[in-house]
């Protein structure tokens, strides 16, 4: 990461023109500390007399040291598969909903980045992941995860039939909806959903979370997040591997899908004084009155 920051790429959320009025005060702010702005060439499309340089989030990812998204945790996610390998930090101004990943808020966000670009901010590193299909011995689909991939049925079919090994160990023989392997950041999104663990997002874990499977004994697990993740798929009417609602691949009999963790992290910057469990009680609504 480079410190202090110089040029800085602005991301507003998809098809969401109630992001211009913040993000051109943002940044007109910025300029005006000195700092290089450029605009996410999807965003500046929504933005009336955008003066600043439009770019495409790769060539963006290349020539900036700090990103600033403005949206909700689903923006976040696309941003931080496409920034990591670069190592940009990321701060999230929240326009969404949850908001798990991005806790600045349109009302709060000067004050606290003008903080931060003073060096008054954590880093927080996150896992992602990197999931491959083998057909026989070809790749026919790689992609990056940072919440969770899932192997799930595409419509109302019979269930999912599948094998899992864990380091190339044999766990089990599952028919289920699917299978959710999450990071723990993902584990506050789909996998939570359907019965697993929160995870802290310090934590060097994977989680693997059945969706309802016909066996009610298999349960949630957590192994380390050097583990080699391999599922084979044993019957495949219409079923399709997800990735962060992103992407997705249609599989076939046989196929198998090896799930690691990506050596590269996605960084986050939060504001001094930031903490997890805060955000999982205002999030999740603990800290409401019985």
């Amino acid at each position: 990461m480079k410190f202090p920051f110089e040029n800085v790429a602005l991301i507003g959320k998809h098809k969401s023109p109630e992001v211009a009025v913040h993000l051109l005060r943002l940044a007109g702010f910025l300029s005006a500390r000195g700092l290089s702005v450029v605009v996410d060439e999807l965003t500046a499309e929504q933005l009336t007399d955008n003066p600043y340089p439009a770019m495409a989030l790769a060539e963006m990812a290349a020539v900036t040291d700090l990103a600033i998204v403005m949206g909700g945790d689903g923006t976040m996610l696309n941003i931080a598969r496409t920034f990591s390998p670069y190592q940009v930090p990321l701060i999230g101004v929240n326009q969404g909903r949850l908001g798990f990943l991005t806790d600045l808020t349109p009302e709060n966000m000067l004050d606290s980045i003008a903080a931060m670009l003073d060096g008054r901010f954590v880093t927080e590193q996150r896992l992602l992941l990197s999931a491959r299909v083998l057909r026989g011995e070809v790749e026919v689909f790689s992609g990056l995860a940072f919440n969770e991939v899932v192997v799930h049925r595409s419509n109302i079919s019979s269930m999912v039939e599948f094998e899992v090994r864990i380091d190339g160990q044999y766990l089990y023989n599952q028919r289920a909806d699917g299978l959710i392997v999450a990071t723990p950041t993902g584990s506050t999104a789909y996998a939570m959903s359907a019965g697993g663990p929160i995870l802290h997002p310090g934590l060097e874990v994977l989680e693997l979370v059945p969706i309802c499977p016909h066996t009610l004994s298999n349960r949630p697990i957590v192994v380390n997040s050097l583990s080699v993740l391999e599922i084979l798929m044993h019957r495949t009417d219409d079923i399709r591997v997800r990735l962060d609602s992103h992407d997705s691949f249609d599989m076939q009999l046989h196929d198998k899908i090896i799930v690691t963790s990506h050596p590269d992290r996605a960084c986050l910057l939060h504001p001094l004084g930031h903490s997890y469990y805060t955000t999982l009680r205002e999030k999740l609504l603990w800290n409401q009155a019985l």
